[in-house]
């Protein structure tokens, strides 16, 4: 009995090698647009801001070559140095702030109290209002004849006097924002499992000893994206400092800031040049503030 066998054809090379690149094709195609938006609107400014970094550029464009004279400028600029040294301040003070009342704000959140939907909303609340708003009701408040002296009876205006004013922002900004880190913590916290709690209950383990030794370290992800993150927004402050002293940086220059030193170099005195470097440099500051977080937490993720 002879029995017939069917031989499969072997798939060509050609054709394989042509899906692939159509494969190919579709996922460049895909990546073209959002690659174009991300060059025209980020990568082509820097490039130009390093460009006219190096020359005298005015409002009717390049006058001469400069070299890196606009940098030993800065270098030499009193305000500039200020407004650093103002920049630093805040930050330093503002995001670990902003991180405490941020983690606070989720443990009370995550303990499953009653009407904690409403608590959320209201907690989040201050972070969907725009910031020229908040700030021009802040004023309002913190003015010599504000509602704040009225409370405790003084008379300072907070944000006229050069010792409080920056801290103003700062308290300003960190309750504006930390609504914003809540739902960070909220999302790491809800991600550690409940087997890690229930053993240390039977441990007989305290509450704040548990917050010590479990729920803070496993959130050392979410310290780090937190820190990071809000680190570059705080080293990029403006519409505050910008609201509260009419973009002088007043009083006595205690809310001058990097970024509006940029602002008031570029758009008040067309020192478009100088402008430039000041960015460049605010650049560079972000950047290793970057590649310090890639650095110490890789790749990880909150939870």
């Amino acid at each position: 009995m002879t029995t017939a066998t069917e031989t499969i054809p072997a798939p060509k090379r050609g054709s394989f090698f042509g899906a692939r690149v159509r494969e190919a094709g579709w996922g460049y195609a895909f990546v073209l647009l959002p690659m174009a938006v991300f060059g025209v609107f980020f990568i082509y400014p820097l490039v130009y801001a390093i460009y006219i970094s190096f020359f005298e550029w005015g409002i009717l464009g390049k006058v001469k070559g400069v070299g890196t004279q606009n940098y030993h400028t800065l270098y030499d600029d009193q305000i500039f140095r200020r407004a650093v040294k103002n920049t630093i301040e805040y930050t330093v003070v503002v995001v670990p702030l902003e991180m405490a009342l941020g983690l606070l704000m989720a443990l009370v959140i995550n303990a499953r109290i009653r009407g904690r939907a409403f608590f959320r909303s209201a907690l989040y609340f201050p972070s969907l209002v725009s910031s020229a708003a908040i700030t021009a009701i802040a004023i309002y408040i913190l003015n010599a004849d504000g509602l704040l002296n009225k409370i405790v009876g003084g008379h300072r205006s907070w944000f006229g006097d050069p010792s409080t004013a920056l801290w103003s922002i700062v308290g300003l900004n960190a309750w504006t924002t930390a609504g914003t880190v809540m739902l960070f913590y909220l999302a790491a916290l809800q991600s550690i499992p409940t087997d890690v709690y229930e053993a240390s209950a039977l441990d007989g383990t305290g509450t704040w000893r548990t917050f010590w030794r479990i729920t803070f370290p496993l959130l050392k992800p979410a310290h780090f994206f937190v820190l990071v993150v809000f680190g570059i927004g705080a080293l990029k402050v403006f519409d505050q400092a910008f609201i509260v002293s009419g973009g002088t940086g007043g009083p006595v220059y205690s809310t001058y800031t990097a970024v509006l030193y940029i602002y008031n170099e570029a758009f008040k005195s067309s020192n478009f040049g100088v402008a430039a470097s000041a960015g460049v440099v605010l650049f560079v500051a972000i950047l290793l503030l970057t590649v310090l977080q890639r650095a110490t937490v890789g790749r990880a993720e909150i939870g």
